[in-house]
């Protein structure tokens, strides 16, 4: 890889939870297709998760402060006149106008990944790769380009690549899957996974994790105590391959929502961050899936019956897959490269320039 570099400024902690830094991987492998080498500037927690950064053939920076905080601003700045990127990413929940525009007066291209439109934008590149959030709810600066929406839904290359196993539904029995994504805040997903193992329509439950979440040893004896029905995943081929077989999945619509929707799985939404609700709705709007409700609103008895009715409805299920795959078709990480390329072309550099 000879090109410039691309310098991402994202956290994965277990206060903040590892959602953006699992996107900000899948949009640096579809980087690295097109030759550009990139780097990561992140607080990991645990720190083990650098070898997985480093695993993909990422580089990886160890920061010193919170992304958005001004000891964080001053070391980024640090590493932009370093390595001389092409632009800097920053997925961060709490970054302020001021961050970006510091940012932005150094000469590289700023790119904000946002799904909460919480401040004004003075980046050149803002994108939401989640559902909800249309372009009256963002402000921004003159010369901002906004990319919102399903076609730029951020879906790992593996989870993709089950899409077309999943063009029909697969044999029976019943198979359920609990994919929360990659944070679950409330420490749900044990208590979902023994209500759906109560209902007799299914034949077995497939957990979807990761090995940092800190309900994993619980989620494990689980698995052990009852092997023949239940089992935990927590790597992204057996994750994937757990959604090629399944018939209906329980989400909480996260990014991992919009992957499923992608391949065809009928889901059941459990929302546990308020940032997902526009997500979770839209999804219940196109008929890809149906949404029960906060976390603290859906009663077992609620999540029971839903469970049932969908897997006594074959025709049901088929239409959500449907209009899943229709509203998802996965392209979303060339389609930001692709853009990102655009706007790094010597042409519009000039205008950047100019506009400076």
């Amino acid at each position: 890889m000879n090109r410039d570099p691309i310098l991402f400024r994202v956290d994965g902690t277990i206060k903040m939870g590892w959602e953006r830094l699992t996107r900000c991987l899948t949009f640096a492998a579809a980087l690295q297709r097109r030759r550009r080498p990139t780097y990561f500037l992140s607080q990991l927690e645990p720190g083990c998760l650098g070898l997985n950064i480093k695993r993909s053939g990422n580089d990886w920076l160890e920061a010193d402060g919170p992304a958005g905080s001004p000891e964080d601003l001053d070391e980024t700045i640090q590493e932009v006149r370093r390595l001389n990127p092409a632009a800097v990413v920053v997925d961060a929940l709490d970054v302020s106008k001021e961050y970006l525009t510091e940012l932005a007066s150094t000469g590289t291209l700023v790119v904000s990944l946002d799904h909460q439109a919480a401040t004004c934008f003075p980046s050149q590149l803002v994108i939401n790769p989640m559902l909800g959030l249309g372009r009256d709810a963002y402000e921004f600066m003159p010369g901002t380009q906004l990319l919102l929406g399903e076609r730029y839904a951020l879906v790992r290359p593996e989870i993709r690549r089950m899409r077309p196993i999943r063009a029909q539904e697969p044999a029976g029995p019943f198979r359920a899957l609990v994919a929360l994504g990659d944070h679950d805040p409330h420490h749900q997903t044990a208590e979902i996974t023994r209500i759906l193992m109560n209902i007799a329509k299914l034949d077995r439950v497939d957990i979807a994790s990761r090995p940092q979440n800190p309900d994993v040893a619980r989620l494990q004896e689980l698995a052990a105590a009852q092997p023949d029905r239940l089992e935990l995943a927590t790597e992204g081929p057996d994750i994937a391959s757990r959604i090629g077989r399944c018939h209906v999945a329980i989400t909480s619509g996260s990014s991992l929502s919009l992957e499923l929707a992608c391949v065809g799985v009928p889901q059941l939404i459990v929302v546990q961050s308020e940032l997902n609700w526009p997500t979770a709705q839209r999804l219940e709007d196109e008929g890809a899936a149906v949404f029960l409700g906060r976390h603290e609103a859906v009663t077992p008895s609620m999540l029971r019956q839903a469970v049932q009715n969908l897997l006594m409805d074959p025709s049901e299920r088929q239409a959500m897959a449907r209009c899943g795959r229709m509203l998802i078709d996965g392209r979303g990480p060339d389609r930001l490269v692709t853009a990102l390329e655009v706007m790094l072309h010597p042409s519009r550099l000039v205008d950047f320039a100019e506009a400076a």
